[in-house]
């Protein structure tokens, strides 16, 4: 490394927020990348550990390491193709990657982190700024051609991957736009949406093909999931059109809280909020709901809840809540216990910093209201043991609320659409394929991301396409020079 004693000199540098008071006026992005001196300093903290286990710990195994030593000698361009390497879109996980790589980061044991995510944040910038992303269209076409389901992370990295190996790629989006959960799921302030608009033109000019406002399946989604297709392809169209076709949805069936007064009007799900705020801010229409002056509720603690509470902030909500049903995690894990593995422990997002009361060990009972109105919600406390919950008697209370998003996670991908491809399922209700060929039942049909493995992170659905990708091009081609 280039400054082996680094880790021992220099802090860890953090990347700094706008002031919560202008970034509560609007829905752009507020967290600013580090300086180049900044990066230096936070690329000569990594240290030389030997075994590096953040490369283990990073679900794409980026090759850290080798960039952060040539991000501390400045060696910018040359450090985002290393990134680039093994990460096709390093400006989604440098924003909203949570780093498990980071988790596992040797510096961890007994310190504070190398800022990999930050790095990694500031040289896809600096590769934006500097007009390093180019397009890498393919020397020869192969002549095939491959249809990928789904444009979120894991369909566009198969894509990405497919179209420089040659084959002539098609992306089916039910959407008007591109990016799946990435554009209808994610908040602006945390994701800038021309992203992914910038990354798509770089897809384009290497030849992929976007088809969009078309569902893929039979009967149209239901509540909860965004859709705004005018057409519908039925996979037997696909499989007959196409030489392979890849599943590469989302987990869009939201976890539902199936409580007496569920039907009220003002309980939501997460998405039927974020989904059309998102929409408003691309100019595709009003939000139908406001938070404005209201007190709302959120049920689940998980990233999904947090976007519901920074949305509302936004919004001006009289208050804000979010309630959890597991018990309040330490506020600092036992690292020699737990490292390099991904730790449970408190972890307080900006959205909270903003404004919003948590609590734990919370389980909801009623949802209770006037004239078809929710306008409270009845709880009571819980405790855990041996993994089991039990109510603590005597400990019911009720929490006012105009408006409840349910944020509890998502069970499974949209089974109308993998009934329709007749496709084999595992016990989750996902697309049975493993991570050797990613083949699935049927024939020419293959699947990545959540629609395989279940709700996941961006950083894992990268790395289900990239591999899914080599797989589709060994069954075309017989062979790849495409990497894992």
């Amino acid at each position: 490394m280039g400054k082996i004693t680094g880790f021992m000199e220099f802090q860890r540098q953090h990347e700094e927020h706008l002031p919560v008071e202008k970034r509560l006026k609007n829905y752009r992005e507020f967290t600013l990348h580090l300086s180049d001196e900044q990066a230096k300093i936070q690329g000569a903290r990594c240290m030389d550990c030997g075994i590096p286990f953040c490369t283990s710990g990073c679900p794409v195994n980026n090759i850290i390491p080798d960039w952060n030593d040539l991000v501390y000698r400045g060696n910018w361009r040359e450090a985002l193709e290393v990134l680039h390497s093994t990460n096709n879109f390093p400006e989604f996980t440098g924003r909203v990657c949570p780093a498990p790589c980071e988790a596992a980061c040797t510096v961890n044991i007994d310190g504070d982190a190398v800022g990999i995510k930050s790095i990694e944040h500031f040289l896809i910038d600096k590769g934006g700024e500097n007009g390093w992303v180019v397009p890498q269209p393919a020397a020869k076409k192969t002549g095939k051609k491959v249809a990928v389901v789904g444009s979120g992370p894991a369909g566009l990295a198969a894509a990405q991957q497919l179209a420089r190996a040659g084959h002539a790629v098609t992306v089916f989006e039910k959407n008007s736009r591109i990016g799946g959960l990435l554009r209808y799921g994610i908040p602006d302030f945390k994701l800038d949406k021309r992203l992914i608009d910038w990354r798509m033109a770089q897809l384009e000019a290497e030849g992929v093909k976007f088809q969009t406002s078309t569902f893929v399946g039979k009967e149209q989604p239901g509540k909860g999931v965004a859709s705004d297709a005018k057409k519908t392809v039925t996979p037997d169209e696909l499989l007959k059109k196409f030489d392979a076709v890849i599943l590469a949805g989302g987990s869009e069936q939201p976890r539902d809280l199936p409580m007496p007064g569920r039907e009220l009007k003002g309980v939501h799900y997460a998405l039927e909020f974020l989904i059309p705020q998102n929409k408003e801010v691309a100019g595709d229409g009003k939000n139908p709901i406001n938070a404005k002056g209201k007190h709302v509720v959120v049920i689940g603690g998980g990233d999904t809840g947090s976007d519901c509470v920074g949305t509302s902030n936004r919004h001006g909500a009289a208050s804000i809540t979010q309630i959890e049903v597991m018990p309040r995690p330490p506020e600092q894990e036992d690292r020699y216990l737990v490292w390099p593995n991904w730790p449970l422990k408190l972890r307080t997002s900006s959205s909270h910093e903003e404004g919003c009361s948590r609590d734990w060990a919370i389980a909801t009972r009623e949802f209770v209201g006037k004239n078809g109105k929710v306008e409270k919600i009845s709880a009571v406390r819980v405790e855990w043991k041996d993994g089991r919950m039990s109510e603590i008697a005597g400990s019911e209370f009720e929490l006012e609320a105009d408006l409840v998003f349910l944020a509890m996670g998502f069970t499974n991908p949209l089974q109308q659409v993998l009934d329709a491809f007749g496709v084999e399922k595992d016990a989750r209700g996902n697309v049975k394929a493993d991570t050797e060929n990613y083949r699935t039942s049927r024939d020419k049909l293959f699947a990545a991301g959540d629609m395989r493995r279940g709700q996941s992170l961006v950083v894992w659905a990268i790395r289900e396409g990239r591999q899914c990708a080599r797989a589709v091009d060994e069954f075309l081609m017989g062979s790849s020079v495409l990497p894992r």
